[in-house]
């Protein structure tokens, strides 16, 4: 029984994202040369900018896709918001700034708002591919008037749970945070019981699909997989729900996906 513990243990530790400290996004060993990451993480702020996106919703790989599950593309989500950038030397210039929700480092059961660059947000990816929204330009107005706002703060729970239900506000992830976000700018509300209800009541979750033996034990692998929000089901918010509920709301110009060699329309 102590093996086979471990062994569901080590398969569901795959779910957690690469812990990520306050000020950077990657922990431990980068996976790819910096080199690479940095010429990526330009040419998708160089398309966001030919494109006119003030901002976008980007996600990156960061853990081995063979390992994730179904309809789990993408480990992590963020605001992408085109900004005057304040350079080391104190020269300035138009970029793009990275809105994060991060695990705290020592405590993968909290996380952190935290602002970083693009070449940040893809340190330690498993994979250079990126999943990119760009939203209408009514909604990427109102989206930067929330982030610019006071509620962009107070809708953080730094209670964080890899699988947390978004229709739920018990636990928290970066994704979930977006889509919190991103409901107040729709609905023009700070209220987060509110924001919850329209949740439950038009977005639909990704479901994860864990057996009975799995669930119990994934605490076993980390306190920040816990599914103690959830009932018979488990489901969670993702990059790919957000960007199917986006589309069918027609609150999307554009989604697709970003590789050093091509671009691909979802």
């Amino acid at each position: 029984m102590k093996r086979m513990v471990s062994i569901i243990a080590f398969a569901l530790a795959a779910l957690l994202p690469i812990q990520a400290t306050a000020g950077s996004s990657a922990a431990g060993n980068p996976v790819l040369p910096a080199e690479q990451v940095a010429a990526f993480a330009n040419r998708v702020q160089q398309d966001l900018a030919s494109r006119g996106a003030n901002v976008a919703i980007v996600s990156r790989v960061g853990r081995d896709p063979s390992v994730l599950p179904d309809g789990i593309n993408y480990t992590h989500v963020a605001f992408w918001v085109y900004s005057r950038i304040t350079q080391a030397d104190g020269s300035t210039g138009m970029g793009y700034r990275v809105y994060n929700l991060y695990q705290t480092e020592g405590d993968l059961t909290r996380s952190d708002l935290v602002q970083d660059t693009p070449a940040d947000f893809f340190a330690g990816a498993h994979s250079l591919d990126a999943g990119v929204i760009i939203p209408d330009p009514r909604l990427q107005r109102k989206l930067l008037g929330v982030i610019a706002s006071p509620t962009y703060a107070a809708l953080h729970n730094p209670s964080y749970s890899v699988l947390a239900n978004p229709s739920s506000g018990q636990f928290q992830n970066c994704t979930e945070h977006t889509l919190d976000v991103l409901m107040a700018a729709l609905y023009d509300t700070s209220d987060r019981t509110q924001i919850k209800a329209n949740i439950a009541a038009y977005f639909t979750p990704q479901t994860v699909r864990l057996n009975g033996l799995q669930r119990a034990f994934a605490p076993a692998a980390s306190q920040a997989l816990t599914t103690a929000d959830h009932g018979s089901e488990v489901r969670t918010a993702t990059f790919g729900s957000i960007a199917r509920f986006m589309q069918s709301n027609d609150l999307a110009d554009e989604v697709y996906r970003v590789m050093p060699d091509r671009l691909q329309r979802f």
